[in-house]
């Protein structure tokens, strides 16, 4: 209908670069006293998928299961608060990696995206040169160092290294890398590649403490750093212009008791510039295009599509193999309408003869000859022995 009326709109509906939005979302403590890190991780689980980044955009690791914890009062739940308001686990969290397999190896090869192949792609980072990536990342940690399963470590350098591997392989366009953690700036000051924007709950020498405790637990249940930047990222939605640098300078030692530090690593844009919603957010641009879109129309009343006429052809009788005497039919030839009956029965025994293939004459000979033996053989006998 359109087409018909000599117009057309071209809507062209495509994701801006710093809207192709991954989230990495790792908790690295196992054990039940170490129920608010999970909390802190599935906060911002909440968070990004509330503002549009899908599950298939996103790596959850939780290093252990604290709604099934036998000690948990609330049985498949986790809240963030002592009130319960929000249950941030829920029905529709998909966890990646759980328990056991949230190790060094696998979060780096998660980064790197070098994966054995059985591996699905649920538990893929496939991001490409378009995409920004949210890292967060919470646990125990020291200077250059953060703890997995309380058994091994994730070394700085590591990390560093990862994001090296990532920027050649065009794996990312920016990331942010918030680390929750004690001494948490340290993971991000040996970091050399381009694009990186690192933060950190506290500096070096510096711990980073919990916020608040739920008595019918008996533990608490979220940090300060990760409660305290909910507080600004629940007042936002997909569309928000809030920006990063208003985060960053929100954080307070009176609030934190400790000292938030963060730096742009050879950022490509102003620091000043950046949205909170270019890396926990996914929302697609629609840009609207009202001139024209050229098309090959005639008048109203001209038909478009004519369908095709396909002139019918004729099948050929089919030929016996090894007719030599017969001349195959072209396309142009007709067979003559009682041809066949011109001829008497004698040339039609003839010609069914020779119209067989050499091998059956062959055949139909020798069994002539072995009846003529046959019929004369006896009348030879007798004249012999007469």
């Amino acid at each position: 209908v359109v087409a018909s009326m000599g117009f057309a709109q071209l809507m062209c509906a495509c994701a801006d670069g710093s809207h192709n939005n991954w989230a990495v979302l790792v908790c690295t403590s196992r054990y039940w006293f170490n129920y608010r890190h999970v909390a802190n991780a599935l906060s911002f689980y909440h968070t990004v998928k509330r503002l549009g980044i899908p599950d298939s955009k996103i790596i959850l690791m939780l290093a252990d299961d604290m709604p099934c914890n036998p000690r948990n009062s609330n049985s498949a739940k986790v809240y963030n608060n002592m009130d319960h308001r929000l249950n941030i686990y829920g029905d529709s969290v998909e966890v990646d990696y759980r328990g056991a397999e949230v190790t060094v190896e696998n979060f780096l090869r998660v980064m790197t995206g070098r994966h054995a192949d059985e591996v699905p792609r649920s538990q893929r980072l496939l991001s490409d040169e378009d995409s920004n990536i949210l890292l967060f990342m919470t646990g125990h940690g020291g200077a250059d160092f953060l703890k997995f399963q309380d058994q091994e470590e994730l070394q700085a350098w590591d990390l560093a290294d990862a994001l090296q591997q990532m920027h050649v392989k065009k794996r990312y366009k920016e990331v942010l890398f918030m680390i929750d953690t004690c001494q948490a700036s340290t993971m991000y000051r040996h970091i050399y590649s381009p694009n990186v924007i690192g933060v950190g709950s506290s500096r070096k020498g510096q711990s980073s403490y919990s916020h608040h405790a739920d008595p019918r637990l008996g533990l608490t249940v979220i940090d300060r750093f990760t409660h305290y930047t909910l507080e600004t990222l629940e007042k936002i939605g997909p569309e928000s212009k809030a920006l990063l640098i208003t985060l960053l300078k929100s954080y307070t030692y009176d609030n934190l008791h400790s000292t938030v530090e963060y730096t742009a690593i050879k950022l490509e844009r102003p620091l000043s510039s950046v949205l909170l919603t270019d890396f926990f957010a996914s929302a697609t641009l629609t840009h609207f295009i009202p001139a024209a879109y050229p098309l090959p129309l005639g008048s109203d009343e001209e038909v478009l599509v004519k369908p095709l006429r396909v002139e019918p052809q004729e099948v050929p009788p089919p030929v016996l193999a090894g007719s030599e005497n017969v001349e195959a039919p072209t396309k142009h030839s007709r067979a003559k309408p009682g041809a066949e009956q011109e001829q008497s029965g004698d040339s039609a025994n003839s010609s069914s003869l020779e119209l067989m293939p050499p091998p059956e004459r062959v055949a139909v000979a020798i069994v002539a000859l072995g009846l003529s033996v046959v019929m004369f053989w006896p009348f030879q006998t007798l004249k012999c022995k007469t």
